[in-house]
């Protein structure tokens, strides 16, 4: 192992010579109080730029291990270090003048949300921090002073003001400590008390703007629980805090638009995750399984059973084993119910404005005219019972059109100039009174869901063909074939999508066999990351680039979406 002296050296030596004779830096130097590896080094200033990481001991960074003798701790202090890494990255490297990305260093940028990210590795006595640098250039001439720069003097201050517990908001640190635990335990308790969605009193919901996830702080109204659903929980940390408890099964959001109802439901889809203290959202809290379903005009769908809501389609289509690379509304809302069933959900999230009509509801006029007989759709109305009754699967549903939902709802709260009232007796009443009816239909059993099996012939082989990499948030290129993601409302962040690429890559090499179904092997790649983490899912060793892990509803979602996949259909129940 070469000393940081070493390293100096060799960068006075090649100042000035062709880029390329930065590769003689890559290797491990001893730094006062930590280790740098350098892992890969760019081949052209305009390059991604170069992977590089710190290891530190444990004991140097003076970090108590009361705060990481949990996951869920790890991930809290993991994110904490990273927006600290990231925040001193901004305020002390000032940048180099030069070609390319010269004297540029990032770490993996942090949403509200906290993630398990491989940026940051706790692990044993030493934490890692993976980041990047742009190595410096004056045209593609080394710049070896300036680059000398960054390492000996920049890179030790970052270190120091990031990692030592004496040099970071300690205060600020364990409330996020805290914070997670008590999310955490409020996830617990939703199951306990029969509930999926449980959002505090004073929860800020509507967001900044379009671009921006942070809080609305001025303008935004706090969030304040009808008395029928408020509900008290006891937090280890935070002590006793008040909310809106969401029973299970099936909960309609009504009101007029402008009034609240989508900005609910964003908060309740983003409830899957833990939000970072200050967010406005840190106790909206929603069962970790829940889904956003839409529909999704254009999507690739690979013999799924959607016979639970389309039955007789012209030209004696098979229902059971249904495939389509160019599916509807209906059809591709309908297939995105049965393969978050597939995998596992308990409930549903829908927002009517971004439904097909004739997938949510038929109405009673409707129904006179077009028979049943001549209708292949079963709506969404006529299913969403069953689902529940037998299955087990709740919804939150929006609705500003359909009052028809009425009969079929346990719940329904009005949202009413962003404050949620309780009107299900009067809704009840409403669709109890005479008049106008729909029929619903005779047989209401849900139906089977069938698991399928992916086959290894569906992905490419060697070569370009299996090359697998990301272009932003929604979208994966897959040898010639472009994975759109668009449609997943809850991926959030870019390196989710880095993951999910690396994920279907170690998926297609060392799970699939031709036998195990869809839910099987995701289950199986989610136990190897469980117990030997992020990175050894990763194909590089050293810098394993910047990943973040995904739940495996949208890893399953991007599977589902790629146009080359091949299924056959299991015989077994692997449930």
């Amino acid at each position: 192992m070469k000393n940081h002296h070493e390293l100096e050296k060799l960068l006075m030596s090649i100042d000035g010579r062709g880029y390329s004779a930065y590769k003689q830096i890559k290797g491990v130097y001893n730094f006062r109080g930590y280790k740098l590896l350098v892992d890969h080094v760019q081949a052209d200033p305009y390059a991604p730029p170069s992977k590089v990481r710190i290891v530190i001991n444990r004991d140097i960074t003076g970090i108590p291990d009361e705060l990481v003798d949990s996951k869920e701790k790890i991930t809290a202090v993991s994110d904490f270090l990273i927006r600290v890494f990231d925040n001193n990255i901004k305020h002390l490297n000032k940048g180099v003048d030069g070609t390319g990305g010269s004297g540029l260093l990032s770490i993996d940028h942090c949403g509200q949300e906290m993630l398990e990210r491989t940026a940051v590795l706790i692990k044993d006595n030493h934490i890692e921090v993976r980041f990047e640098i742009g190595l410096p250039a004056a045209g593609r001439r080394v710049l070896g002073k300036a680059a000398n720069r960054i390492f000996q003097d920049v890179l030790p201050k970052i270190v120091d003001s990031s990692l030592l517990y004496k040099n970071i908001d300690e205060k600020a640190l364990k409330n996020q400590v805290n914070l997670i635990q008590d999310q955490m335990y409020i996830r617990k308790e939703l199951k306990k008390k029969g509930l999926v969605a449980f959002i505090a009193n004073g929860s800020i919901l509507p967001r900044k703007s379009g671009i921006s996830d942070k809080p609305l702080s001025k303008e935004g109204i706090p969030f304040k629980s009808p008395k029928k659903f408020e509900t008290e929980i006891l937090l280890p940390y935070n002590g006793k805090i008040t909310g809106m408890g969401i029973p299970k099964g099936i909960t309609l959001i009504v009101g007029g638009g402008y009034h609240g109802k989508s900005t609910l439901l964003k908060a309740l889809e983003l409830g899957v995750y833990n939000h970072i203290p200050g967010d406005g959202r840190e106790f909206v809290i929603t069962l970790e399984d829940a889904v956003k379903i839409r529909a999704e005009d254009g999507r690739n769908v690979e013999k799924v059973n959607i016979s639970t809501f389309i039955n007789n389609l012209p030209g004696n289509k098979d229902i059971f084993q249904f495939s389509t690379e160019n599916a509807s509304g209906s059809i591709s809302q309908a297939a995105n119910v049965v393969e978050a069933l597939e995998v596992g959900t308990s409930l549903l999230l829908i927002d009517e404005d971004t439904s097909a009509t004739n997938f949510m509801i038929r109405d009673g006029r409707m129904q006179k005219l077009v028979s049943n007989d001549k209708e292949p759709i079963t709506p969404f109305i006529d299913k969403v019972k069953s689902l529940y009754d037998e299955n087990g699967v709740s919804t939150i549903l929006i609705v500003g059109g359909s009052g028809d939902y009425f009969d079929v709802a346990h719940q329904i709260i009005m949202m009413d100039e962003y404050v949620p009232k309780d009107v299900t007796a009067t809704a009840k009443e409403i669709a109890a009174s005479h008049g106008y009816r729909r029929e619903g239909i005779i047989n209401s059993k849900f139906g089977e869901i069938t698991h399928r099996i992916p086959l290894k012939t569906g992905f490419p082989g060697r070569g370009k063909e299996e090359r697998i990499k990301c272009k932003g948030k929604y979208k994966i290129l897959y040898g010639k074939e472009i994975i759109d993601l668009s449609a997943l409302e809850q991926l959030i962040d870019d390196s989710q999508t880095n993951c999910i690429a690396v994920m279907i890559d170690f998926l297609r090499k060392s799970i699939l066999d031709d036998k195990i179904s869809i839910f099987q092997a995701v289950n199986k790649l989610y136990e190897q990351i469980e117990k030997y983490g992020l990175d050894s899912i990763s194909p590089y060793t050293g810098h394993p680039g910047n990943l973040a892990l995904p739940r495996k509803y949208e890893f399953c979602a991007a599977l589902n979406r790629y146009r080359r996949l091949k299924i056959k259909i299991s015989k077994v129940n692997f449930k």
